[in-house]
């Protein structure tokens, strides 16, 4: 049997909570989930591509080995229904916080199944601890001297701690 691959992209300008909640939950269900972070060289994100791939790197290394499936951590730039055809993923993973992310999503899914009617999109409904969670929300927090440590992991809030320092 052919291995399954997903696709899940996001800009993980930090990684959060909610991102891994997704991550491992996506994980139980694909032999590879590819992680694809999206650049725009129109856009200003707080890390950098090549720090956003070092703290997914670390947040998901936990998770592949709990769930015997591999990550592997991508950058791209386009569409992602292409990134995910480019990297052999069948499902396209999009999680859910609430209903405006369902019907923003459902648009999306629409489009990409016009583009690539060999993909299915899987939506992963946030679990309840972390639905409230974005990373805009918590660069913000960050930024603006607030504790991101209930959203992000300790090296993340570490990292956003020393981002927020420098910016200071």
């Amino acid at each position: 049997m052919a291995a399954r691959i997903g696709f899940y992209s996001g800009s993980f300008d930090p990684v959060t909570h909610g991102h891994t909640d997704v991550i491992a939950r996506a994980c139980r269900l694909v032999d590879t989930l590819v992680i694809g972070i999206g650049t725009n060289p129109g856009k200003s994100p707080l890390f950098t591509a090549g720090e956003r791939v070092e703290m997914l790197e670390d947040e998901t290394r936990a998770i592949a080995k709990r769930t015997g499936s591999e990550v592997r951590i991508v950058t791209f730039q386009g569409l992602a229904v292409e990134a995910a055809r480019a990297h052999g993923a069948s499902i396209i993973f999009r999680g859910l916080r609430d209903g405006t992310d369902f019907d923003y999503e459902m648009q999306m899914a629409g489009m990409n199944g016009e583009m690539a009617d060999e993909i299915e999109t899987v939506f992963v409904a946030a679990s309840p601890n972390v639905r409230h969670i974005a990373a805009n929300l918590v660069r913000a927090v960050a930024l603006m001297g607030g504790d991101p440590s209930p959203f992000v992991s300790k090296a993340v809030a570490k990292r956003l701690a020393d981002k927020a320092q420098r910016k200071a």
